[in-house]
């Protein structure tokens, strides 16, 4: 045998393996093997190779260890070459077969040794390996080649770039789909896809492999509904992985077209199996993970869309997975908050524990609170339209569930106002959930509500210098309870006014902040009204102060605005606010000018004149400058001069 041969010779096969069982009959113990490696002969190390399958175990790293030094990487590469098929022959092709058997089913073994298995060497056998995959021959050894790829790539995270950069993820795309609900192949290949993703960003992997992943999605999506193994969960941890990114947000177009009965409704399915049985909390709550970013790329009917009768199961009620999401996520929002509170009012401060600790509480909160929010949305949906996709039980069963965990949320606020707190992301998360269910049923959970609004009015965001955002999400809710006396007596009695309208002037001043809808302008905007029309019910108490940082936000909003219906609206606060002051008391402070009160003065005027064309103008705006104006214009004479103008 010629050293530098890349083959083995293949000449006299026959003869070569009458060679070998003579070599095997002589072999009675592993160091006779060991001698056999050592031979001279291409036979003599074939046999010993045969042996090694039989005899060493693959827990007997020792002897493999021997093994590998006995015989060599050089051999074990010429072995390979010479097993892995050639286009341009024809014969030999059993010969070939045995010789690929056995090459990969020895690499195989030899890789339970992580020392061999990250060996330069063994790296550089990958592209052969995922080459043999593709032919007819690899399908004899597929479960070692698997194998193979499996040890190398876990051995060192050189493997597993080499297995990214050789194609992997093309092998894998090609392969999946063929194999085995359940199989050990399909074990290993969600191995190998964990692997990658450890090492690889995921937003790499869409710009190189986009199809390929959307083909290995629905694979992996139908192990999760179909398996009822540990494989479920390894699926489940893998479609977290990809689909929970931020990564994954650009490409939610293509996402979306993947079919629905082979990925939406199979991840459905598997995400009601794990709700609806016995399995750890962690997986729950993966569950959970995955339930949000399947209705932020498809929306919120996607929790009740009916199974098709393509599913790899028989179709479940429309509204179970509705149910059992929303259930399960009142309870960690239940376990979750009271962890919190444990670990930020009595456990160890200051301690690294304790702050990661909270770090991933807070972030699994969330995750149950965007469910909520989303559960909340959908209801609210269903309620404007005629066809209801659910029944009177289901919706009392939802809303049943939505009060109980509303009640613990603010439970959880009332714990954190008696200690003093007032910031923190995961207050402020509490105070939107809280916003958003009210802004539906404002008059839910009356009393406590009550006693916190005043609280939840002053909670910040961790980036906040001051309270704004807490506002925002009670809006919906504070102009409707103001529309009635007791809810503008709650208000005024918690300083309520005054911190709408700090929201207010950070909505539409200079520096105007970035909020999701622009309608928070025009809620805010009727709260005021409402708490101002009713004052000589209610006898409100604000400061010239807050007054004046109003006016001065009304007159930058309507003097960088053409729309007629803000105008309109800012004309009218303007109208309710002059009763509480006057031009003298205006013009005396070093915060306000006399710029400022002329464009507010040519505001009303505006608006007084265009009320007397315009039929379609709103009427109740018209009535409420006028009526004002008619009260107070002898207190502010300038005003008669913009009349004129």
């Amino acid at each position: 045998m010629e050293a530098d041969t890349e083959t083995l010779s293949i000449a006299g096969e026959c003869s070569t393996s009458t060679s070998m069982q003579e070599e095997q009959e002589q072999c009675p113990n592993m160091e006779e093997c060991f001698k056999l490696l050592k031979g001279d002969r291409d036979e003599q190390r074939l046999a010993g190779l045969l042996l090694v399958t039989k005899f060493c175990k693959a827990e007997d790293h020792s002897s493999l260890r021997r093994v590998y030094h006995a015989v060599g990487p050089t051999f074990l590469h010429r072995l390979l070459r010479t097993g892995m098929p050639k286009p341009d022959a024809d014969n030999n092709n059993d010969n070939r077969d045995a010789y690929l058997r056995l090459s990969v089913t020895v690499l195989a073994a030899l890789c339970r040794v992580p020392e061999i298995a990250s060996s330069q060497d063994m790296l550089s056998k990958i592209p052969l390996i995922l080459e043999v995959i593709s032919t007819p021959s690899g399908s004899s050894v597929l479960e070692e080649c698997y194998e193979f790829l499996y040890l190398v790539s876990n051995a060192s995270s050189g493997g597993i770039l080499k297995l990214y950069e050789s194609g992997g993820i093309k092998m894998l795309s090609s392969q999946m789909s063929s194999l085995q609900d359940g199989s050990h192949l399909m074990e290993i290949s969600i191995k190998l896809l964990q692997l990658i993703l450890s090492r690889i960003s995921l937003d790499i992997i869409y710009n190189d492999y986009l199809p390929e992943l959307l083909v290995i999605l629905t694979a992996i999506a139908r192990q999760f509904a179909v398996s009822h193994t540990s494989l479920k969960f390894d699926a489940l941890h893998l479609l977290n992985a990809i689909l929970s990114s931020k990564d994954s947000a650009q490409y939610l177009p293509a996402l979306r077209t993947l079919p629905k009965d082979t990925i939406s409704e199979n991840i459905r399915i598997g995400i009601v199996a794990v709700l609806q049985n016995r399995v750890a909390p962690a997986e729950r709550l993966q569950a959970l993970y995955l339930a949000d970013s399947m209705v932020s790329i498809y929306g919120e009917d996607w929790l009740i869309n009916q199974v098709s009768a393509k599913a790899v199961q028989s179709p479940t009620p429309a509204e179970m997975c509705l149910l059992l999401v929303l259930e399960q996520s009142r309870v960690e929002i239940a376990v979750l908050l009271n962890e919190l509170a444990y670990l930020k009012y009595e456990a160890p401060q200051d301690t690294s524990a304790t702050a990661e600790a909270i770090v991933l509480k807070r972030r699994n909160v969330a995750v149950a609170y965007s469910l909520v929010e989303k559960i909340i949305k959908l209801i609210s949906n269903m309620s404007g339209n005629d066809g209801n996709l659910l029944d009177e039980g289901t919706l009392t069963k939802l809303i049943h569930q939505l009060n109980e965990t509303i009640v613990v949320v603010l439970e959880y606020l009332e714990d954190a106002k008696e200690h003093g707190q007032k910031k923190g992301d995961d207050l402020l998360a509490s105070v939107r959930i809280i916003g958003s269910y009210l802004a539906e049923v404002p008059l839910a959970c009356k009393e406590k509500v009550q006693n916190l609004l005043g609280y939840m009015l002053f909670v910040e965001g961790e980036d906040e210098q001051s309270p704004f955002y807490s506002v925002c999400f009670l809006l919906p809710m504070l102009c409707q309870i103001t529309m009635e006396i007791e809810g503008c007596k709650t208000m005024a009695s918690c300083g309520g006014l005054k911190s709408v309208i700090d929201c207010f002037t950070k909505l539409v001043g200079p520096d105007g902040y970035t909020v999701e809808d622009n309608g928070c302008i025009f809620l805010a905007c009727d709260t005021i009204m409402n708490l101002l029309l009713k004052n000589d019910k209610i006898q409100l108490t604000v400061d010239e102060s807050s007054f004046v940082n109003l006016l001065r936000a009304l007159a930058y909003w309507s003097g960088n605005t053409n729309d007629m219906s803000s105008m309109m609206m800012a004309a009218s606060i303007c109208a309710l606010v002059f009763d509480f002051t006057s031009e003298e008391a205006l013009l005396s402070r070093s915060d306000f000018d006399n710029t400022i009160l002329r464009s507010l003065y040519e505001l009303i005027a505006r608006c007084l004149a265009s009320s007397e064309q315009d039929t379609n103008a709103d009427m109740d705006l018209c009535e409420i400058i006028s009526a004002g104006f008619s009260r107070w214009a002898r207190r502010y004479p300038h005003i008669r001069d913009a009349m004129k103008t």
